[in-house]
């Protein structure tokens, strides 16, 4: 019964000293002595997935719309402007002519009273 009792000590020693292994991180380590357990050929070598392919994101130019600047009509000068309507005719020296029957005179218009025309 001596040994008997000797190797119930030895397992709960046993038991005892392997309890804190259980609380860390659990690593296992194996040995093996012989050939390993599969012999033929090797496994097919297959190429890795290609990537997808992306399409960049489209370049977008902000431009400015078009300007067009209409240059104005060139106006030609005006002459001496003709009077307005008054009591009063306006007669140009260099025709020798009243107003309306001239409607320009480049040497100015003169002031005249106006006269009825002579009896007949």
């Amino acid at each position: 019964m001596k040994s008997g009792s000797w190797l119930l000590a030895l397992a709960c020693l046993g038991m005892t000293l392997s309890a804190p292994s259980w609380a860390g991180p659990h690593a296992h380590v194996g040995v093996v002595i012989g050939p390993g357990a599969f012999w033929g050929p090797p496994p097919p070598y297959y190429a890795p997935y290609p990537y997808p392919y992306y399409v960049p994101a489209p370049v977008v130019v902000q431009t400015t719309p078009p300007v067009y600047v209409q240059q104005p009509e060139p106006v030609a000068p005006a002459a001496a402007a003709a009077p307005a309507a008054s009591g009063y005719w306006y007669y140009c020296a260099a025709s020798k002519s009243y107003y309306p029957y001239v409607k320009e005179c480049p040497v100015g218009w003169q002031r005249v009273s106006p006269q009825p025309p002579a009896p007949q």
